[in-house]
């Protein structure tokens, strides 16, 4: 043999006598399972083989997993996001709204009572005048126009 290859040999079995002196892997080959693949390498090399090959399929499956309950939580807070923007909005609009009326309506109400108040003043007052000639007996009267320039004493 050529050198390199005594060399890769010797590396080899370095690294096997490495895997074999490891606590877990002698107390997994002294264990039932470990005795049994000991037993039958074709059942050891096909169980090896499968969780070689699965490994990438479950990894896909796993980041899949994780990305998705990432997303869905992004898109939960997105959305709670855009609800209470919206909703925000709409009550400022109906505040608005309801800011206006209340202005609209007080203002109606306060023209509504100095009308009223006026008018039942004015009621009370003429009632009142009404009763006061009735008591004296007399109908109400116009006054006399005053002419001054007839009492200037100059005569034409």
């Amino acid at each position: 043999m050529s050198k390199e290859m005594q060399e890769l040999q010797k590396h080899w079995h370095s690294m096997m006598q490495t895997i074999h002196s490891n606590a877990n892997v002698v107390a997994f080959m002294n264990s039932r399972v470990g005795q049994y693949l000991d037993d039958h390498p074709f059942v050891a090399l096909s169980l090896l083989m499968f969780i070689a090959v699965s490994a990438v399929p479950v990894g896909f499956f796993l980041v899949f997993v994780v990305t998705t309950a990432v997303m869905a939580c992004i898109g939960v807070i997105v959305m709670e996001g855009v609800v209470i923007a919206i909703g925000g909005i709409a009550l400022l609009c109906v505040l608005c709204g309801l800011g206006a009326l209340s202005v609209g309506v007080s203002g109606v109400l306060s023209v509504s009572y100095v009308a009223l108040s006026t008018l039942l003043n004015y009621w009370c007052a003429s009632r009142g005048q009404i009763k006061k000639q009735d008591v004296n007996g007399s109908l109400p009267q116009k006054q006399p126009v005053l002419d001054l320039s007839a009492n200037t004493g100059k005569s034409e």
